[in-house]
């Protein structure tokens, strides 16, 4: 894909690429976690949102990007969610397979790939799915994050952090409170939790 192209697909998604040169922090950030997602060897990794107004999209994309550079692999982020996607259909132009599979592949930037459902699905549809993915990913990308936005409103998150092999929470730094992040700790599994990536 030209770089013209990958700036097209990340501006559909209304998602502007963090640099060194404008935000070194968040750049070093970033790159910290995915070398220690690298080194934890978790391979597919499970973005579970501490509350349904915490958005993953942005901080997947960006996570993703430095895992390609740290891993020199393809890595995969999954919009997992077939009941209420968090991609709109508007920004999957110009997908790159039509298998029979819930999900659209397109090609965001360099080595990382962008997996949304084809189509809303019934209540229930997304762990079926979820395993197909997670099967296939695991010869075709290096990395897959995975969008678990949503699962817990239908009660399905405990099955699909079963078939991840991590779990890192996302909240918002001044938002989340503390005990909303304890009753998640004991509510995961134990030896799925890598722990919380707070935002702002």
């Amino acid at each position: 894909m030209k770089q013209s192209e990958e700036g097209e697909a990340l501006d559909a998604l209304g998602i502007t690429v963090v640099t060194e040169a404008d935000q070194p922090q968040v750049r070093a950030e970033c790159v910290r976690i995915a070398r220690r997602l690298k080194h934890a060897d978790r391979k597919i990794i499970g973005l579970f949102p501490s509350s349904p107004d915490i958005g993953v999209p942005a901080v997947a994309v960006q996570l993703g990007l430095a895992l390609g550079e740290v891993t020199g692999g393809t890595i995969a982020f999954v919009d997992a969610n077939l009941r209420w996607p968090a991609v709109s259909q508007s920004a999957t132009g110009g997908a790159t397979t039509d298998d029979g599979s819930a999900f659209v592949t397109r090609w965001l930037r360099g080595s990382l790939a962008l997996l949304t459902p084809r189509r809303a699905g019934d209540a229930g549809a997304g762990v079926p799915q979820l395993a197909k993915i997670v099967q296939d990913g695991s010869w075709l990308f290096a990395h897959v994050l995975v969008d678990l936005t949503g699962y817990k409103k239908l009660g399905e998150h405990l099955a699909a952090i079963e078939m991840v092999d991590g779990v890192l929470v996302v909240s918002r730094a001044g938002h989340t409170r503390e005990d909303e992040l304890i009753r998640l700790n004991d509510e995961l599994p134990p030896a799925k939790t890598l722990g919380v990536l707070l935002l702002g």
